[in-house]
């Protein structure tokens, strides 16, 4: 008897830096999801927690320090074209201190600060689901309810 090979489902980690009432975005690069904007973020490693993931992803990528980091929703995405199946962890932060820059060239570039009026496009494709999600009106009302502090470079 021959056993089907399915690909692994992957946990991914995506983190709104909130900065006043904005949030960093930027284009991703690489196979998945190409050319499209998200929030920074990666995989979950081994042993870590949601919180440890998101600090070490920004830092990674952008070289900013987060703060107040916290669970905002969880969306189960699908990518049949690339045979990808990812249950995504959205966390929410807020900017601590930094300059966004591009430290991961291959992998996201471009970041600026957006909100949900002015989001640029095309979106990553998780954020279909996490639009559709009951999550979103608490995030939206988190990013609003920011402390004018973290506006503070």
């Amino acid at each position: 008897m021959r056993i089907r090979q399915f690909p692994s489902t992957r946990v991914g980690v995506a983190v709104f830096v909130v900065r006043g009432d904005k949030f960093l975005m930027g284009k991703r690069l690489g196979a998945h999801g190409h050319d499209t904007w998200s929030v920074p973020g990666g995989h979950l490693e081994f042993g870590e927690s949601f919180e440890e993931a998101a600090r070490r992803e920004v830092a990674e990528e952008t070289g900013l320090s987060i703060t107040n980091i916290r669970f905002a929703a969880i969306t189960n995405d699908l990518f049949p074209i690339e045979r990808k199946h990812y249950v995504t962890i959205w966390m929410l932060s807020d900017y601590y201190a930094g300059q966004p820059i591009t430290l991961e060239p291959n992998k996201y570039v471009d970041h600026d600060w957006y909100n949900f009026d002015c989001l640029p496009t095309p979106l990553f494709s998780p954020w279909n689901q996490l639009q559709n999600s009951p999550f979103i009106q608490d995030i939206k009302r988190q990013i609003d309810l920011v402390p004018q502090a973290s506006l503070e470079s």
